[in-house]
């Protein structure tokens, strides 16, 4: 059957009530977590892991999915209302879509990004149903020294172009590959670097490191930084059928389709993820508009462009992860984690074997963006409302909430003590500039290259040369020099480019400062 008629059967079961409901759970707590100050998808789906685990392995990664949309969609409103970007993608966000509100135009700021984010999702969820099939066909012919050369070009490109420096990233990446080599040998039985500790005889279970990382970890370091009192959140007037006018319309719709061209593309590549894709939509934006004067003061293209780049690039991160199992952000990192608490393995061999399942997920994206929309419009009010919760409050409830998940694993103290000091890490790491993302992916895929090489020596009996001798595997290493290449040089750009973007917009608030 063609992908479209897989798509169809997968609409039949994503339409079933039970299934429906899940869905829309999944977005509206992932909005609702998303949208709190200071937390950002990859955390978002972290804190909320454990509480798909009771569920059949369809509705859990139908709920999942809900939260990961919900999540990254979130972040925009606290960057429009607050100023404060959950993660580094919605940093452009902020710049204008916070002037917007500062000006009274809150609405239409959140009105573009919702519309955009929806526009974008949708597009690249067709994309993306266009796409995978493809490329898990052509990964099934894929010997062991080929999936050993893509997962080199994972470990590569993430730590390597993943936070502000390569050495930090290598190094994170370091302590992931080690964190995966903890427990007993598959082949020989011994145990590895366990230190005579039983409970690290089975390994480190990846959930307390994500949850340690992202929840623990994100909460510690974020809670030490802001500031005491009251959050000033800006507010937002009008009914939302009034929110954009026939002028905001005109302006946004080309941004929403231009950021949904660079997002999806570049999403599907390990070069950098959304913040560069967000970065190259803003620039574009600006180069292209018509109204240059407004930009740093609240130009409604700076929010329609880069938010549908964000949302683009969401969609675009999940055709090599469920084609080939290679995340390539933190966020595509738990979503493996969530396929791997079920006995799922993302990869080609999962379109064969769970059509069912995979084509019912993609379907649910279609529904999520639906959803999402639905409840982002109407519902603002209610998320403002999120904003104003108290930080000890917030910060505390996310600590509690993170422990009780740990604990539900394997209701086991010592699983409370591992969160801590994983927590502990994970708030250093960030203190330093040492980026988590690279951690988790070497964690997960660590011990999935080792099984690689493994069956390719064996193949091979001994031969290295099997490693770079294969066709593709050849094809995958030149592939991995230009990528790491033109992801530094984007890196690069992205940093020039931040850096005149902020003198730009430095000259006229001293201008109107000396005026």
């Amino acid at each position: 059957m063609d992908s479209w008629t897989l798509l169809l059967e997968g609409f039949a079961t994503a339409l079933q009530p039970q299934y429906l409901v899940f869905a829309f759970i999944g977005v509206l707590i992932g909005t609702a977590v998303g949208v709190l100050p200071g937390i950002g998808p990859a955390m978002t789906v972290a804190l909320l892991l454990p509480l798909t685990y009771t569920l059949d392995p369809t509705a859990a990664l139908i709920t999942f999915a809900g939260i990961y949309y919900g999540g990254m969609y979130g972040g925009s409103t606290t960057s429009i209302l607050l100023n404060t970007p959950g993660e580094s993608a919605s940093i452009v966000t902020a710049i204008e879509g916070n002037k917007m509100a500062k000006m009274g135009r809150g609405a239409a700021a959140l009105a573009t990004a919702a519309i955009g984010s929806f526009i974008a999702g949708t597009i690249a969820t067709a994309g993306l149903t266009l796409l995978a099939p493809v490329l898990a066909q052509f990964a099934v012919g894929l010997g062991p020294a080929d999936y050993f050369a893509l997962i080199m070009i994972a470990f590569i490109t993430v730590g390597a172009l993943i936070g502000s420096s390569v050495p930090r990233g290598m190094l994170s990446l370091g302590v992931g590959l080690f964190l995966g080599l903890v427990g007993t040998d598959v082949l020989s039985g011994q145990q590895r670097y366990t230190m005579g500790v039983l409970a690290l005889s089975d390994g480190v279970d990846i959930v307390l490191v994500a949850v340690g990382l992202f929840a623990v970890g994100e909460s510690l370091y974020i809670a030490a930084r802001l500031r005491h009192g009251a959050v000033d959140v800006i507010p937002v007037s009008g009914g939302w059928r009034s929110w954009m006018t026939r002028q905001d319309w005109k302006r946004s719709w080309k941004p929403w389709l231009r950021g949904t061209a660079i997002g999806f593309p570049i999403g599907t590549i390990p070069a950098g993820g959304a913040d560069v894709a967000t970065f190259l939509s803003y620039a574009t934006e600006r180069k292209l508009s018509t109204h240059k004067q407004e930009f740093g003061r609240g130009a409604i293209e700076g929010v329609a462009g880069p938010e549908s780049a964000n949302n683009a690039a969401a969609a675009g991160v999940l055709v090599p992860l469920l084609t080939l199992g290679l995340p390539t952000t933190a966020t595509a990192a738990i979503i493996l984690v969530a396929f791997q608490a079920y006995g799922l393995q993302p990869g080609p061999l999962l379109f064969e074997m769970q059509p069912a399942l995979v084509w019912a997920l993609v379907a649910s994206l279609y529904l999520g963006n639906v959803i999402l929309i639905v409840l982002n419009l109407p519902l603002v009010g209610m998320w403002v409302k999120l904003l104003q919760i108290p930080r000890p409050y917030l910060y505390a409830g996310i600590l509690t909430f993170a422990a009780f998940g740990a604990y539900a694993l394997n209701f086991a103290v010592i699983d409370i003590l591992m969160l801590v000091i994983i927590g502990v890490l994970g708030c250093f790491m960030r203190r330093y500039g040492y980026p988590v993302a690279p951690l988790v992916v070497g964690m997960i895929l660590g011990p999935m290259g080792e099984e690689y090489l493994r069956k390719a020596l064996q193949l091979s009996q001994g031969d290295l040369s099997t490693l770079v001798m294969q066709p593709f595997a050849a094809s995958a290493y030149a592939v991995l020099a230009l990528l790491v290449a033109g992801g530094l040089w984007l890196r690069r750009r992205q940093r020039r480019y931040e850096q005149q973007l902020t003198e730009s917009i430095a000259v006229p608030i001293k201008s109107d400062q000396e005026v």
